[in-house]
């Protein structure tokens, strides 16, 4: 009896511990929201391999931006998040979990950011569907963790891509005419500390086949800060 109260002494304090990452709900399917590179599928496939299937939708009461600074002490990288605003809306996927491990899996990617519970009545659907049953969550950035984008932590252009193929491929598979645009048009922070990091920068679709349609948008939509971008 003593070795089960303490491991139920330690499970508990394991899970107060960690108040950004909350445990599921027993028997509910969970669900997330992706608004970053969790939209392209390919990215989204690393972390949780059961993810193919992915519906789009735009959720009320949050604002994606570049606010996300990451990577080793120095010289990095600002990513896309999330802040909390009750008048704002994001435009992103959402996807079933297989199981907890793929949510412990996504919540080690993520580790920089809070699992939040997302209302049922957030979520619109983009197919028409009501929303699906079970648990939705999404990662929010931290009040103490959101900074701009600045010389020494910009937006890469490595992860543009990521994110805007991510859109394309949603507005292609979905048949969605503008979804693209809005992931840009509802994404605060564009930024003219932008660098372009690919392989081979100036012939980009050896590595990013898309490459010429992202540039297009891109260019489209931001055109200063397009035209900012310094090849790194």
């Amino acid at each position: 009896m003593k070795f089960l109260a303490l491991i139920f002494i330690l499970l508990s304090s394991t899970a107060r511990a960690d108040d950004c990452h909350p445990l599921p709900t027993p028997g509910l399917t969970q669900y997330l929201v992706g608004y970053g590179s969790l939209m392209q599928e390919e990215s989204r496939l690393r972390t949780a391999p059961s993810a193919k299937e992915a519906w789009p939708v735009r959720v009320a009461g949050f604002r994606r931006a570049w606010i996300a600074q990451g990577g080793p002490v120095g010289f990095s990288t600002t990513f896309l998040g999330v802040a909390v605003n009750p008048r704002a809306a994001t435009n992103a996927v959402i996807f079933p979990l297989a199981s907890d491990t793929e949510l412990a899996n996504m919540d080690a990617r993520e580790s920089g950011y809070c699992r939040v519970a997302i209302d049922e009545k957030q979520i619109a659907m983009l197919d028409g569907t009501p929303p699906p049953a079970g648990e939705t969550w999404i990662y929010v950035n931290p009040p103490q963790r959101i900074a701009a984008p600045s010389p020494r932590h910009p937006i890469v252009q490595s992860y543009v891509d990521i994110f805007v193929n991510g859109c394309l491929q949603v507005e292609r598979q979905h048949r969605l005419a503008g979804f693209a645009e809005e992931c840009i048009d509802s994404t605060q922070g564009w930024s003219r500390h932008w660098v372009n990091d690919r392989i081979y920068p100036r012939r980009p679709f050896i590595h990013q086949p898309n490459a010429g349609a992202i540039d297009a948008l891109l260019l489209r939509k931001l055109p200063e800060q397009f035209k900012a971008i310094r090849i790194e």
